[in-house]
């Protein structure tokens, strides 16, 4: 295979050759041409023969046969500047798809450099650090705050808050305390905990994520090129004409101009050409195409799955409700617990000081903070003691005020935290993972380019799910979903005959953005295993940049087939023109150019709003 540089060497020694060739010929010495076009002819082309023979034996039946049986026919015939034409054309073609299409993913290399090495295993009254490979279900090791769980495992001591969101794509940080399961992949924030390990590294949640990516990449069947699609037909049309000049005439240089003339540059050109366009266009709005057939798969796609956490909301709990029990004022309690909160990193406490700015309330000082790690904060506020935190433990701090708010611990859908003042119930903070400003929006641009079925993924529990699915319009949804189950949700609508758009932000997301056609990831933060596992990456953070891309894919592709069908109509009358002798193959290889040039021109329109032809028409009329 002629990789990418191999192609761009072939393309450029073949324009080199045939302009030194040129430029001889106008000095008047066309034997010193001939030399130069035959070199370039036989330095270029046996290479591009090869290939093209290689990949026929193999079965592989692409566009380029008719460009190697042109090159072949040039140099038995001894037509070395037609010959070297078509060389330059379809290494020059070849260059700009490897480029277009060029993709080096380093997703699995990332999950596992992110994945720690050792382990803290108890050893009798101290920990040792020991390879990850030698943990074993049953021993007992130490996360130490700011580590990643190793391995699922049992909490047996210690309290926490642990960041699950790359694993489940739930926003708020799950509290952890004896008996508590705890997966791989998920990072303690704050107090060290104790596990007893359940499953060893290598079948742990985490571990099976990275190998999902891997076996995802590696099975993702390559989409067939478009120009590949119409020289199945094309190429038995053009050896017909061919066998048809042989027979009239006799003559072989008619056979060669028929090639020449029908050497499909539109199939090798049009298709890349609109492709990089639509890249650029792509990326000046923020969206990053990885690889060519991103695009091509965008213009076909009739199915858009979207991750809950991160994709279609912020990722990030936000203050909804201020709920004070009788004796107290919401923005009273709202400062009060602000005060408290301010002192802890705990996820949650960011939510309630950040709201407490927005509100306009003040966030005073405190002091005597105590914080019990992923449970709850107690401090002082003047002469008054604040307690903030879970129902339970504000149950063991202060019973009372705990049993006057029984009954009103949370629901599911909504965080909750407890605000208990000088023993009494204060009050109550409610918490949300808000969708993006632009959600509504773009989910309905997406039915409008076709996509009406639109399906919503989350590993959060049911009724979270249901409120946004509800709020947002989605008809089909799926909860408590683990990164396998996602997997398992996107191969069942392909299964279906479905072809699926898969939009995420996590790690969680990475394997399912691995198998869908198309992966697009929500990179507002700096992307991550997600990005790299993606076809489609959006850098900013509205989520109307997935729709943008559906509609860029759609333009581009129908760019590229006006282009390619156009230049293929051009082609097929010059070679019957061709045919019957009134084209020689060297004005054939001048003729092709010509058309190249408007098949050129035209997917260049992929680019941008505004074509070519406008933009030179505009400059021209300028005073």
């Amino acid at each position: 295979m002629v990789r990418p540089r191999g192609s761009t060497l072939l393309a450029g020694t073949a324009f080199g050759l045939l302009l030194l060739g040129l430029g001889a010929h106008l000095l008047g010495r066309p034997e010193w041409a001939r030399l130069a076009w035959t070199v370039g002819l036989y330095a270029v082309g046996v290479p591009l023969v090869w290939r093209t023979g290689r990949g026929v034996l193999q079965g592989r039946f692409a566009a380029d046969l008719v460009a190697a049986l042109a090159i072949l026919g040039a140099m038995v015939l001894s037509q070395p500047f037609a010959g070297l034409i078509v060389c330059l054309m379809q290494a020059g073609g070849e260059a700009l798809e490897r480029r277009a299409e060029a993709r080096a993913t380093e997703a699995v290399r990332m999950l596992e450099d992110a994945a720690p090495r050792f382990a803290h295993r108890r050893a009798g009254p101290s920990w040792e650090d020991i390879a990850l490979d030698a943990v074993r279900p049953g021993d007992e090791i130490l996360v130490r705050p700011g580590e990643m769980l190793p391995c699922d495992g049992t909490v047996l001591g210690g309290t926490a808050s642990v960041e699950v969101s790359r694993i489940t794509g739930e926003s708020i940080p799950v509290s952890a305390r004896e008996g508590v399961a705890l997966r791989s992949g998920g990072i303690v924030l704050d107090g060290p905990l104790t596990l007893r390990v359940t499953a060893a590294a290598g079948e742990s949640l985490y571990a099976r994520i990275v190998e999902m990516v891997r076996t995802a990449q590696a099975s993702k069947a390559p989409l067939q090129r478009l120009a590949d699609r119409v020289a199945v037909w094309f190429t038995p049309a053009t050896l017909a004409v061919c066998a048809g000049a042989w027979l009239v005439s006799g003559d072989p240089s008619r056979v060669l101009a028929v090639l020449v003339v029908a050497t499909p540059c539109p199939l090798i050109l049009a298709t890349p050409v609109a492709v990089i366009g639509g890249i650029n266009r792509a990326a000046r709005r923020g969206i990053i195409t990885r690889h060519g057939g991103a695009l091509e798969a965008l213009a076909r796609v009739d199915t858009a799955v979207f991750d809950k956490t991160g994709t279609v909301t912020l990722g990030e709990p936000e203050l909804l409700a201020v709920q004070p029990r009788p004796g107290f004022e919401p923005d009273e309690l709202l400062e009060l617990a602000a005060a408290i909160e301010s002192g802890s990193g705990h996820r949650l406490a960011r939510s309630v000081v950040r709201g407490a700015v927005e509100r306009g309330v003040p966030v005073r000082a405190a002091r005597d903070i105590r914080e019990d790690p992923g449970r709850g904060v107690e401090g002082r506020v003047d002469d008054r003691v604040v307690l903030v935190g879970s129902f339970s433990w504000l149950r063991e701090r202060a019973p009372e005020a705990a049993q006057a708010m029984a009954g009103r611990n949370g629901s599911a859908r909504r965080g909750v935290a407890f605000v208990a003042v000088d023993g009494r119930a204060a009050g109550r903070l409610e918490f949300a993972d808000r969708p993006r400003s632009d959600a509504r929006e773009a989910l309905a641009r997406l039915e409008g380019l076709g996509i009406t079925h639109q399906v919503l993924l989350s590993g959060d529990d049911r009724e979270r799910v249901e409120d946004v699915a509800r709020e947002l319009g989605f008809t089909e949804l799926h909860a408590e979903q683990l990164p396998q189950d996602k997997v398992t949700v996107v191969e069942a609508l392909r299964r279906g005959g479905r072809r699926v758009l898969m939009v995420g932000d996590g790690i969680n997301d990475a394997p399912a953005l691995s198998v869908a056609q198309v992966g697009v990831a929500v990179a507002e933060h700096g992307g991550g295993i997600a990005a790299e596992s993606a076809d489609v990456v959006l850098l900013g953070d509205q989520l109307s940049g997935v729709a943008d891309a559906v509609a860029i894919g759609r333009q581009t592709m129908r760019i590229a087939r006006q282009s390619l069908y156009s230049g293929l109509g051009l082609s097929a009358v010059a070679m019957l023109v061709a045919a019957l002798g009134h084209i020689p193959p060297a004005a054939g290889a001048l003729l092709q150019e010509g058309i190249d040039l408007a098949v050129i021109l035209n997917a260049v329109r992929a680019a941008g709003d505004e074509d070519p032809f406008t933009r030179v028409s505009r400059w021209f009329q300028r005073p």
